[in-house]
């Protein structure tokens, strides 16, 4: 049976916080999974790993030279070169507004493809450091084929899922051809100006950092198609869903607003500190709470493990148990939407969307398991999401700018329907 909204048969209280069918999303669990060297992908992740984002990208590398080349990117998103991107990402804020400010008499307009566009054009920025405008048609109407598939919710649709997982990677990539293979270019090659922008860091010939073993251009450059899909389909569709909470909340879009406006009069024409809105980066943490992108990963055991728990479950005999005996090829589902809306860890009203939560000190701390807030959003351990601080800062400047300029409500009759599709986004 297929739920009407996505979420409703995960968030089960009968059995805990891990049941067999549908996942685990016990905390202690879920970072086991995320962080284990005894856990890897499944087949199934690893063949559409492969398949999307093209051989040999860190999705589904492991052991040292995931290790190796996970290092040499993180020098390309710390905290210090993520803020750089903070003209180029309001450039793109005032891009969207303006866009919405031209179609300001239009009785209602879907702001989803506008966000998406955005999220598409500060990726291609900040990584490549070439505007979006020669392929933006081409990869959005791709990828919008893909998420439609992706949502179809047909028998035949669900059966080639399932025999997907059998399916050796060899006959998956020669029946899916996928056009963002178009972006696997060598810019450095080309003679394209590679500087001021993620790939131009990385490519650098004169860095003079030598504690790491240095990536060759074929390796990074091999993870373009990583940071395009994953870098802005998912901070779009997340945005998305902020301005629907904020059309359902007039008073928190009023006061947002207020707190905007005047952070914005404060800063002047200097920097605004977005870091020091209080309401606004709660609102975002809500948001990422209840609407993860990724609501959950599959992984598998490589060999025979111990899952703990950080709290006892009731098994099917009655029997109270504080960790879970895995065997080698088990199939396991870190539930990162039900982890999210856990009541032991958020509170009784965890399924209520309530930024306050966030301001009031009701958020207990309890094991870090995510870079950000304590959520798994941008996943855990080892593999946490690479782009985490520029999706946080893309999300304050995109919000600040159109809540600051707009006022957001849903049209009368039409429901928003949360459908999982790959990621998941409002339709």
């Amino acid at each position: 049976m297929i739920a009407p909204t996505y979420g409703e048969y995960e968030r089960l209280k009968t059995y805990g916080s891990g049941y067999s069918l549908k996942g685990c999303f016990d905390p202690l669990a879920s970072q086991y999974i995320l962080s284990s060297p005894h856990i890897g992908l499944s087949p199934t992740l690893q063949n559409m790993g492969n398949l999307v984002f093209g051989e040999g990208n860190l999705f589904v590398m492991r052991g040292k030279e995931h290790k190796r080349l996970r290092n040499e990117f993180n020098t390309a998103f710390t905290a210090g070169t993520t803020h750089s991107y903070t003209p180029m990402l309001e450039r793109v804020g005032h891009g969207v507004a303006d866009k919405l400010e031209l179609t300001s008499d239009t009785a209602s307009i879907n702001i989803m493809p506008v966000i998406n566009n955005a999220a598409l054009t500060a990726m291609t920025e900040a990584a490549l450091g070439y505007l979006v405008d020669d392929f933006e048609d081409r990869y959005v109407s791709a990828n919008a084929q893909i998420m439609a598939a992706a949502s179809d919710l047909s028998p035949g649709k669900i059966l080639a899922d399932a025999l997907g997982t059998y399916l050796p990677e060899w006959i998956l990539h020669a029946a899916v051809k996928l056009p963002t293979r178009t972006f696997n270019t060598d810019l450095a090659q080309q003679g394209s100006d590679i500087t001021g922008d993620i790939f131009g860091a990385l490519l650098n010939p004169d860095r003079s950092d030598t504690t790491r073993t240095p990536s060759t251009g074929e390796e990074i450059i091999t993870q373009t198609q990583l940071l395009m899909i994953a870098g802005h389909e998912t901070t779009a569709t997340t945005v998305a869903f902020a301005f629907w909470e904020l059309a359902r909340n007039e008073q928190c879009q009023d006061m947002l607003r207020a707190e905007i406006h005047w952070t914005v009069g404060e800063a002047g024409s200097g920097n605004i500190p977005y870091d020091r809105m209080p309401l606004l980066n709660a609102f975002i943490k809500e948001v990422l709470r209840l609407y993860p992108a990724e609501p959950f990963t599959e992984r598998m055991a490589l060999q025979d493990t111990i899952m703990p728990l950080s709290e006892t479950i009731t098994t099917a005999t009655g029997d109270q148990i504080s960790q879970v005996p895995l065997h080698k090829g088990d199939i396991l589902i870190a539930d990162i939407t039900s982890y999210q809306r856990l009541e032991s860890r958020w509170g009784e009203d965890a399924h209520e969307f309530r930024p306050f939560r966030w301001i009031d000190g009701e958020v207990s701390k309890g094991e870090a398991v995510g870079p950000y807030a304590n959520l798994l959003t941008f996943l855990g351990g080892p593999y946490i999401c690479l782009e985490w601080r520029l999706a946080i800062l893309e999300m304050q400047i995109l919000i600040s700018e159109l809540v600051g300029n707009f006022a957001f409500a849903i049209p009368e009759n039409d429901p928003i329907t949360v459908r999982l599709a790959n990621t998941l986004p409002p339709p």
